[in-house]
C-alpha cells in the first residue's frame, strides 16, 4: 500500500487522547477524514487548541476503575471501532482485555509502546530485532506487552502493530534536559552562561521525539495497515544527542559558552534532588540510541523535527509561558532550526 494515499473514512477510537501524543494525532486524524472517539479521563485539555475537536465525540472514562469493574471492554465493544488507538496501556492485563474484548471485531489495533524496552544499549543505532533487556518496571511491563501482543499477531492473526516513542517533546511541558532530568531551569542556567555539572564525562545519550512525529506516525502505520501489522517501530528523531552536544547547542541558541564541569556519577548526584538523579540515572542507564530505518522502509516515516530542533520548541514555550526567565531566544537560532521542517 501507497504510505501517503488516503485510506477510506474509519471510526477511530483513541485511548487517552487529550495528553503529548493525542494534542497532534486527533487534529491528525480528524483531518484525514476520520470519525473519532476519544476516550480520557477529562482532567486535562490537549496542550495546543484546535478546531478540529469540536468534531470530536470526547467520553469521560477511569479505565483503571471500569478495568476492575469489568465494563470496560464491553464499553470498546459498544463503540464498534474501526482502529483503535491506545496511547495509555501501561499494563499487561490491559493488552490481554484489548485481544479478549476486540478480536473479530477489529480492523487494527494501535498501541504505544516505549524504546524503554531495549534496556541499555548495545549495538547502536539499535534496532527493532536487537534482545529485549529492559531493566525497570516500566521497560519491563511494555516489553511484557509487545511479546504478548506480537505474539498474537503472528499465532493468531490479531491486527496489532505497536510503536515504540523516544523522549516524546513538545510545546506545553518540559523535556529531558542536558543534565538528564525533568528540571526546566537547566536550560535557564545553560542561557545564562553558568556552570552546569554533567554526570561522568557528559557522552551518555538521550534520544527525543517531537509529539507530532509520533502522531504523524501512527496516521502512517493506519495508512499502512499491511505492511504494519504484526510489526514493532522506533519513533524517534534521526539523531540521538550526548548530554554534553546536547548542553553545548542549548548555550549556543542563547549566544552562550557552554560551561560545563564533569563529575563521576556518585559526586554528581549530590548537586541535585533525590527525584532529580533518579531520573537521570535512568537515562544515562539505557543511554538510548535508535534506529529508525525500519519505519523509513515500510512505513516512509521521514520525522520533521531533529532532537535540537524538537527541544528548541518546547524551550520557546518554557519562556513564553515564563516557565524559565531567561532572554527570548534569538533570531539566529530561530532560523537554524529550520532545516527538517519540509513537510
Amino acid at each position: 500500500m501507497d504510505p501517503n494515499k488516503e485510506v477510506a473514512r474509519m471510526r477511530v477510537v483513541v485511548i487517552g487522547g487529550c495528553g503529548h501524543i493525542g494534542t497532534y494525532l486527533v487534529p491528525r486524524l480528524v483531518g484525514a477524514g476520520h470519525d473519532v472517539v476519544v476516550l480520557s479521563r477529562g482532567r486535562q485539555a490537549p496542550y495546543l487548541a484546535h478546531g478540529a475537536w469540536s468534531s470530536v465525540q470526547r467520553l469521560q472514562v477511569d479505565r483503571a476503575a471500569e478495568e476492575q469493574a469489568g465494563t470496560f471492554g464491553r464499553r470498546l465493544q459498544a463503540l464498534h471501532p474501526d482502529a483503535l488507538i491506545d496511547l495509555i496501556c501501561f499494563e499487561p492485563q490491559s493488552a490481554r482485555l484489548l485481544v479478549e474484548s476486540l478480536r473479530g471485531a477489529i480492523g487494527h489495533l494501535l498501541l504505544c509502546g516505549t524504546i524503554w524496552v531495549h534496556g541499555p544499549s548495545a549495538v547502536v543505532p539499535t534496532t527493532e530485532d536487537q534482545p529485549r533487556r529492559p531493566f525497570d518496571e516500566y521497560g519491563r511491563k511494555k516489553a511484557e506487552i509487545e511479546t504478548y501482543l506480537l505474539h498474537e499477531a503472528h499465532q493468531t492473526g490479531f491486527p496489532a502493530t505497536i510503536l515504540h516513542p523516544g523522549h516524546i517533546v513538545g510545546p506545553g511541558w518540559a523535556p529531558v534536559n542536558p543534565a538528564g532530568h525533568l528540571n526546566p531551569q537547566v536550560f535557564a542556567v545553560l542561557a545564562r552562561g553558568q556552570d552546569l555539572a554533567l554526570p561522568n564525562l557528559g557522552l551518555e545519550t538521550v534520544h527525543h521525539v517531537h509529539a507530532d512525529d509520533v502522531a504523524r506516525i501512527f496516521v502512517k502505520a493506519m495508512q499502512s495497515r499491511g505492511v504494519a501489522l504484526g510489526e514493532s517501530f522506533h519513533v524517534v528523531s534521526p539523531a540521538a544527542l550526548t548530554l554534553r552536544g546536547y548542553a553545548e547547542a542549548v548555550a549556543g541558541w542563547f549566544g552562550q559558552p557552554a560551561r560545563l564541569r564533569f563529575l563521576p556519577w556518585e559526586e554528581w548526584r549530590g548537586t541535585v534532588s533525590p527525584e532529580e538523579a533518579e531520573a537521570t540515572w535512568s537515562h544515562i542507564a539505557h543511554s538510548p540510541n535508535c534506529s529508525i530505518a525500519k519505519a523509513q522502509r515500510l512505513l516512509d516515516f521521514r520525522p520533521r523535527y531533529s532532537s535540537l530542533e524538537a527541544v528548541y520548541e518546547a524551550v520557546q514555550s518554557l519562556i513564553a509561558r515564563q516557565v524559565i526567565d531567561v532572554p527570548p531566544l534569538s533570531m539566529l537560532a530561530a532560523e537554524s532550526t529550520e532545516t527538517l521542517r519540509t513537510n
